[in-house]
C-alpha cells in the first residue's frame, strides 16, 4: 500500500483496492481504513477505492500533528491527495469526522465541482449550537461535553511532555481515564460500555486499549479541534449538484436526526437512509443493512 507525500512533507498512508470508478472514502475519528474492507471489498470488482488513514492512525500514525487545526489539515492532506492522483469526476463516501472533512472541501474548495455521487453518514454540518442551529454535536448536553473537554484538554496540556498514557503519573493517568469514562457515558446507551471501562481501570495494561489512540499529542489535537470547531457549511452542503445520499442513525446522540434530516432535505437530489436500530455506528450496530445500503449507493 502507498504513501503519498503531504505539502508538509509526511507520509499520508492511503489504502488502494478495486478496479473501475474511483471512490474516495473518508473515515470517521478512530478508524483504520481496514475497518471498511468487509462493506467495500465485495464491490472491488467495479470500483477502486481510496481510504486514506487520517495522522495518529494505522499507516499515519507517525506523521507529525501540523500547527493548524484537524480538519483544516485534513482536507490540506485530501486536497493533495486528490491532486496526486489527478481524480476529477469521482464518488465520495464521508463518515462523521470524514463528512466535515468533505464539507470543509466544499466550502472553502472545488469539490463540489468534482463529484459525481455523495454519501453522508451521521454527521452534522455545524458542530456549535447556538439560537440558529440547536442539532450541533449533543445538542442540548454540549455544555457538559465541551466542559468534559476542557478538562482533558487542560490536563493534557499542563503534562504536554507526555506522549504516551504510562508517561503521565498514576494520579494524572487515573483522572484522564475517569473523564473519559464521564465522556463515554454521555455518547452511549450501551449499559456495557461503562462496565467494561470501569474494569480496565483496575488493569493497568488495559488501560491505553480504552483511548481512541495511544498518542496523547494527538488526543489533544483532536479534542481541542471538537472544542473551538465553530464553521458552519450548512450553506455549502445545500449547494451540493451530484446525487447524494444520507445515512442517519435515528437514536444518535452525538449528532440528532432530525438536524440531519434537515440538511439532507436542504439538498436538491438526495434520498435518506434511517438505520433505526442506530446510533452513531450504523456500520457496528446494522452492518448488515449498511453492506446492502453502501452496494445500493455504489449501483445506482
Amino acid at each position: 500500500m502507498p504513501h503519498y507525500r503531504m505539502p508538509d512533507g509526511e507520509q499520508l498512508f492511503v489504502r488502494e483496492f478495486g478496479q473501475g470508478q474511483p471512490v474516495l472514502v473518508l473515515s470517521g475519528l478512530g478508524m483504520h481504513s481496514w475497518q471498511w474492507l468487509p462493506f467495500l471489498y465485495p464491490q472491488a470488482k467495479n470500483h477502486k477505492f481510496i481510504i486514506p488513514d487520517w495522522r495518529g492512525f494505522g499507516g499515519s500514525q507517525r506523521c507529525s500533528i501540523p500547527e493548524m487545526d484537524a480538519i483544516s489539515s485534513h482536507w490540506r492532506d485530501i486536497d493533495s491527495l486528490i491532486e496526486q492522483l489527478q481524480l476529477d469526476q469521482f464518488s465520495l463516501i464521508a463518515y462523521s469526522m470524514g463528512a466535515t472533512t468533505a464539507m470543509h472541501g466544499m466550502q472553502y474548495s472545488n469539490l463540489n465541482a468534482k463529484l459525481t455521487r455523495y454519501l453522508h453518514i451521521d454527521q452534522t454540518p455545524k458542530i456549535s449550537v447556538d439560537d440558529t442551529w440547536q442539532h450541533g454535536l449533543f445538542s442540548q448536553q454540549q455544555p457538559q461535553f465541551k466542559q468534559l473537554l476542557t478538562e482533558i484538554s487542560q490536563l493534557l496540556s499542563a503534562k504536554s511532555h507526555a506522549l504516551q498514557l504510562s508517561d503521565l503519573d498514576s494520579s494524572s493517568r487515573q483522572h484522564l481515564l475517569e473523564l473519559w469514562l464521564r465522556f463515554l457515558q454521555l455518547q452511549t446507551s450501551n449499559k456495557f460500555t461503562p462496565l467494561i471501562f470501569n474494569m480496565a481501570l483496575k488493569q493497568p495494561k488495559l488501560q491505553s486499549l480504552i483511548l481512541p489512540m495511544q498518542r496523547l499529542d494527538y488526543l489533544a489535537w483532536y479534542i481541542n479541534n471538537y472544542l473551538y470547531h465553530n464553521e458552519d457549511y450548512r450553506n455549502a452542503i445545500a449547494q451540493l449538484a451530484c446525487p447524494s445520499t444520507f445515512f442517519i442513525g435515528a437514536e444518535s446522540k452525538l449528532y440528532p436526526a432530525a438536524g440531519q434530516k434537515i440538511i439532507a432535505n436542504s439538498v436538491k437530489s438526495s434520498k435518506q437512509i434511517i438505520f433505526e436500530k442506530s446510533g452513531h455506528t450504523p456500520l457496528i450496530s446494522e452492518p448488515l443493512k449498511f453492506g446492502r445500503e453502501i452496494a445500493h449507493f455504489l449501483q445506482d
